[in-house]
């Protein structure tokens, strides 16, 4: 099973398990990891945000249009931010490092 590296705010690296199929938002909220994902993944707000390791950011699909709006909302962007829920893991991925931003906007109703 593919497996992906998640650097914490603290600076922990931790390492899980990431099945096929699942996107990376889906793999933190499985392993306890601190992403909030307030919109379930429906790609409608930024609280996923993430940025990934610049080594595996030209291994992704490019962003829709879609998510480079909601990355436009997002709390300390870089240039390898992604959203969580818009990256997959397949077998390709295998070894995926993502850090967590300092902070997240609160996501508000």
């Amino acid at each position: 099973m593919p497996k992906m590296i998640f650097i914490e705010r603290n600076g922990n690296q931790r390492e899980v398990e990431a099945p096929v199929g699942l996107s990376v938002l889906e793999v933190a909220h499985k392993h306890d990891v601190d992403i909030e994902g307030a919109c379930e993944g429906s790609l409608a707000c930024s609280t996923c945000h993430v940025i990934v390791d610049p080594a595996w950011f030209g291994k992704l699909a490019k962003p829709t249009e879609d998510e480079e709006d909601m990355l436009d909302l997002a709390f300390g962007l870089e240039k390898t931010s992604r959203l969580g829920c818009q990256i997959v893991m397949s077998e390709a991925l295998d070894g995926l490092t993502v850090k967590l931003p300092s902070a997240v906007r609160a996501y508000k109703k």
